[in-house]
């Protein structure tokens, strides 16, 4: 998996080089709305715009979603409920019963709180029309999801004694960025071998 992942991003940064040079031919032969990357206007678009282009929602998205990750997984929430359907819940100890049920309570009233703010009516995060979609609450679902998902699973683990202190919290957020790091580094030369055939090709 490594070998692969490692062969796409040094393909896609061989074929935003071959996109550069072919910018340039295609433009040198006067081709109908084709931009050369390698003129002036070119490169003032290609150091001008990288950092407009590089953060876009897709890496908010994957920044919170690799820390809802990182806290899931340490405070091991994920393994617990998968042992649930293999064995009875009364077969764990004391305090892992306390942490589960701290667990369950504690999404369901947040799963409230969002019902509260965009199911009854006039609800704050619904659009001016009443809609769901598109609201407030589409454009931040993705955020109520990653804060949902770090809540549930801080208190799990807390309660249980995955984590010692709020210290060991905030390190489970780390830990997730930490484990898809490689997943930034493939979305900077996909976004900006996307957006560069979108300069070319006038799209």
């Amino acid at each position: 998996m490594k070998k692969v992942y490692n062969y796409l991003v040094v393909g896609l940064a061989v074929a935003e080089l071959l996109l550069v040079l072919l910018s340039w031919l295609l433009s040198a032969t006067m081709t109908e709305g084709v931009r050369s990357m390698l003129s002036g206007e070119g490169v003032r678009w290609f150091f001008g715009s990288f950092v407009s282009v590089i953060s876009s929602p897709f890496l908010v998205w994957l920044l919170l979603l690799s820390m809802a990750y990182g806290c899931l997984s340490q405070s091991k929430l994920l393994s617990t409920f998968r042992s649930s359907g293999s064995q009875p819940i009364r077969s764990f100890s004391y305090r892992q019963r306390v942490a589960l049920r701290s667990a369950v309570v504690t999404a369901t009233l947040y799963v409230i709180v969002v019902m509260t703010l965009t199911v009854v009516p006039h609800a704050v995060l619904l659009s001016a029309t009443g809609q769901l979609f598109p609201s407030a609450f589409s454009r931040a679902l993705v955020p109520i999801v990653a804060f949902g998902v770090c809540l549930v699973s801080a208190v799990y683990g807390l309660m249980s004694g995955r984590f010692g202190t709020l210290y060991d919290v905030v390190s489970s957020l780390s830990y997730g960025i930490t484990k898809t790091a490689p997943l930034f580094v493939l979305y900077v030369v996909v976004i900006q071998f996307l957006t560069s055939l979108r300069f070319e090709y006038l799209v």
